[in-house]
């Protein structure tokens, strides 16, 4: 079914038409023919099937024929900075004509300017639970104003341990019959069933796929490989395979660190995204990856959700998640919207352990690789590393021998510093 069968608003459709939208995906067909006709909706859906369109074309539309009383807003929930982000650029994509203010709202930046946004007007409020919240809170956002619910990637709000605070910006709104409330998760959890039972009104309970986790144009295999030489084996396989982009995951932030440090110290384009960078930077870093200014991104699970990279060729687990659920959610950040992707995991003596859990929880066994020996690469970074214990500065004078105080040797390697 096309979009320019479901007679919406003119100025929606241009915006749909622009953003390339024609033939709908499931979740679209079927979401938007409850949505739209003002039903509420509990919709599990694979990562990477359109969602963001179906509830963003239900808002617009809702808003421009007065399915909603004048003045009032929508309000999307969302569990991440970087989500929210991605939504809001979508949303003035598809609502570029629609004459229609969207604000978003995340903590980790200065709370000044979001409230001055408010008190110019919003009518698409996009937030993550805690500045949603201090908002509220500070008499800066009226939750009873909201006439149009989405409560986006559920579980992971839930697993996050965003619930109370979910449950306290429920009990701020007007009740479920006075607004069209949509819930939308990768699964439909017990947790996520009572809510939509609680807090929707008798919502239309959509699944999608539900048996199948991962999608089928998703091409998966792993190799079984020693900690040491993981490095080797990945700069086997970028030269092997030659992505033009790649997301690379790892458990820890320091390993990430290390890691694009490795792949540049090789002459390969990379950058690293953790929770501990500044949100601007993280944003900025986002930004440039899905504009490929640089080809590889090593991330923590900080980016394992909420990224909609199109076009993303390959993922790999340099680390097998530790969460098993996590899995389905890394891997689904290629093949999406339809498009094919590769997704390598490497399986070692340190995170091994999981490899059981994540295919019970997939319902398949991934296929398993051996690698060659001509794909354990000599990693080129060792000689910039003994390079510089080589030129390490003498140490300074002792204590009392005077010379005053040594500055620190400033580095000149900045990961992610931006170029002049």
């Amino acid at each position: 079914m096309n979009f320019n069968e479901l007679n919406l608003h003119s100025s929606l459709m241009q915006g749909i038409t622009e953003r390339g939208y024609t033939q709908m995906t499931d979740v679209q067909e079927q979401t938007l023919s409850r949505t739209l006709e003002g039903t509420d909706a509990a919709v599990q859906s694979q990562t990477g099937t359109g969602k963001t369109a179906a509830f963003l074309v239900t808002i617009f539309e809702r808003l421009s024929q007065g399915g909603s009383p004048r003045g009032k807003k929508a309000l999307i929930i969302v569990p991440t900075r970087e989500l929210a982000a991605q939504i809001e650029g979508e949303a003035r994509l598809i609502g570029r004509y629609m004459g229609l203010h969207i604000g978003c709202f995340y903590g980790g930046v200065s709370i000044t300017g979001q409230i001055a946004s408010l008190r110019r007007g919003v009518d698409v409020v996009i937030g993550t639970p805690g500045r949603l919240l201090d908002l509220t809170e500070r008499g800066q956002l009226n939750l009873k104003a909201v006439a149009i619910l989405v409560i986006d990637e559920a579980d992971r709000l839930f697993d996050m341990g965003f619930l109370p605070d979910i449950k306290r910006l429920l009990s701020a709104m007007s009740p479920r019959t006075a607004r069209q409330s949509m819930l939308f998760s990768a699964t439909l959890s017990r947790v996520s069933r009572k809510i939509a039972s609680e807090h929707l009104n008798n919502p239309a309970f959509i699944e999608l796929a539900p048996e199948r986790l991962t999608v089928d144009t998703i091409t998966q295999k792993l190799f079984h490989v020693k900690s040491h030489v993981k490095t080797n084996l990945l700069l086997g396989i970028l030269q092997d395979q030659r992505p033009r982009n790649a997301l690379i995951f790892t458990n820890m932030r320091h390993t990430a660190f290390r890691l694009a440090k490795m792949l540049s110290r090789n002459e390969l384009s990379c950058r690293y995204l953790s929770g501990d960078l500044p949100q601007p930077q993280r944003l900025r870093i986002i930004d440039d990856f899905m504009a490929g200014k640089f080809a590889f991104l090593v991330a923590t699970d900080v980016a394992a959700r909420g990224l909609d990279i199109e076009g993303l060729e390959m993922v790999i687990n340099y680390d097998l998640p530790q969460d098993i659920e996590n899995y389905v959610h890394r891997i689904g950040r290629t093949a999406r919207a339809g498009n094919s992707g590769q997704a390598v995991s490497f399986v070692c003596e340190k995170f091994g352990k999981y490899l059981d859990p994540i295919q019970s929880f997939i319902g398949m066994k991934i296929p398993v690789e051996t690698a060659r020996s001509d794909m354990f690469l000599t990693d080129r970074s060792v000689e910039f590393e003994s390079r510089d214990r080589n030129r390490a500065p003498a140490a300074g004078p002792r204590p009392g021998q005077g010379g005053g105080t040594r500055r620190p040797r400033r580095s000149n390697w900045d990961l992610n510093a931006q170029p002049a």
